[in-house]
């Protein structure tokens, strides 16, 4: 929110560095959320609507009977210009990558140039960046030189538009403290860089206090007035109230524009704007944006008992941090992962100790595993020339081993 103030004071006209002794009730436009990205998407649809047509000619880079050479002569197959006996002859042309070829993409005329904006969000652009102006943090961070401004917003009385020469409204801006902002934009004149400098438009300078009048279309054309006495002065523009245009109120996309209200003409912006409970009065169907939260000190909120009381405490913070250390080189991290691992290490270590219990067991293992092995073995032989003598054939009248069943019978 960006100014929450019942009134603003009026300075008068006529009688520079006074108060007028009544002040204006301020309108509830100027406590409008300040929302930076509409005014940033308004900004910039609105700033490609005085976008002229441009293309580029068709037959630029194509006036020339170039073919391709097509495939199996070993050079790519983009179109070369054809005949002999010049430099030209055997170049690629056509394509935007070839001297002399056309570009990619190439403008159109019939591209779409110019955007549409919505109706609402141009007047909810409108009112952040009138709520801006009245912010002198907001005014001082875009360049504007207020210091020596009484007030912000600056509201003069209506005497403002009978001054009739321009000596007159140079006086009545320094008088208001406008002077540092007019020596910047004096100073700040400059030749422009590129082709723009021949083209009617040489010289570029910053942007100054822009006066909001409510002058009728009958005043404003009836010999010398407001508009004309400030229009020749570098960097002041004149805008009317029922006019007011974003491009004027948010340069470049970005809000907080010094800006010179008259009595009247704030007086009018709570006619067009209306307020939060009844809406506007003369653009029909529209009412101020509201803001997204209703108190935006966050501290407040975050600090405040009922956030607090249902936060969990806050966690502190350990005073030492044990290091990662690797297991396969620490026997103590090792332990931990592992009990038996060390016992395991330790045998392991012993069997190689010489007249170990170890040693000496795993010996008397391996004895007592070859006495078994031995004996297996002779075992073995002795069975197995058992059974081969069994099928041995026998010699003639050598009698036949008498069995069991035979003795029977």
């Amino acid at each position: 929110m960006a100014t929450a103030r019942p009134t603003v004071s009026v300075y008068l006209a006529d009688k520079p560095g006074e108060t007028a002794k009544k002040a204006v009730c301020l309108p509830q436009v100027f406590s409008a959320p300040l929302r930076p990205d509409i005014v940033r998407y308004v900004h910039r649809n609105m700033n490609k609507n005085k976008r002229q047509a441009v293309a580029v000619k068709n037959e630029s880079g194509y006036d020339t009977a170039a073919a391709s050479w097509g495939t199996g002569r070993a050079v790519a197959r983009i179109p070369r210009v054809p005949g002999g006996g010049t430099h030209r002859s055997g170049q690629a042309a056509f394509g935007n990558m070839c001297r002399g070829g056309g570009m990619f993409n190439p403008t159109k005329t019939w591209r779409r140039w110019h955007r549409k904006t919505n109706v609402t969000q141009k007047r909810h652009a409108l009112a952040t960046a009138i709520a801006a102006s009245a912010v002198p943090a907001l005014v001082m961070a875009r360049g504007h030189r207020i210091e020596e401004v009484p007030e912000m917003p600056l509201v003069v009385s209506d005497e403002a538009n009978k001054i009739e020469k321009t000596k007159a409204a140079v006086a009545l801006l320094k008088e208001l403290g406008c002077q540092a902002d007019l020596d910047k934009v004096t100073d700040s004149r400059k030749i422009r860089a590129g082709r723009g400098k021949a083209r009617n438009r040489r010289y570029v300078m910053r942007k100054g206090p822009l006066v909001v009048h409510n002058m009728t279309k009958e005043a404003t054309s009836e010999g010398s007035s407001l508009v004309k006495s400030f229009r020749n002065i570098p960097g002041v523009e004149i805008a009317h109230v029922d006019r007011l245009n974003l491009l004027q109120l948010a340069p470049g996309g970005a809000f907080g524009r010094f800006v010179i209200y008259t009595e009247s003409a704030v007086k009018r912006l709570g006619e067009l704007f209306g307020t939060y409970k009844a809406g506007s009065s003369l653009k029909k169907g529209y009412t101020l944006p509201r803001a997204m939260m209703s108190n935006a000190d966050i501290a407040r909120i975050i600090n405040s008992n009922e956030v607090q009381s249902v936060l969990t405490p806050r966690k502190e913070a350990k005073k030492y941090y044990r290091v990662r250390k690797n297991p396969l080189t620490n026997k103590s991290v090792m332990g931990r992962l592992c009990p038996w691992a060390n016992t395991v290490k330790r045998v392991a270590k012993l069997a190689h100790v010489k007249g170990s219990a170890i040693q000496k067991m795993n010996a008397a293992k391996k004895e007592k595993a070859k006495a078994k092995k031995a004996a297996l073995k002779s075992s073995s032989r002795a069975y197995f020339k058992e059974l081969l003598s069994a099928h041995k054939p026998k010699a003639e009248g050598e009698a036949a081993p008498v069995t069991e069943e035979g003795a029977d019978e």
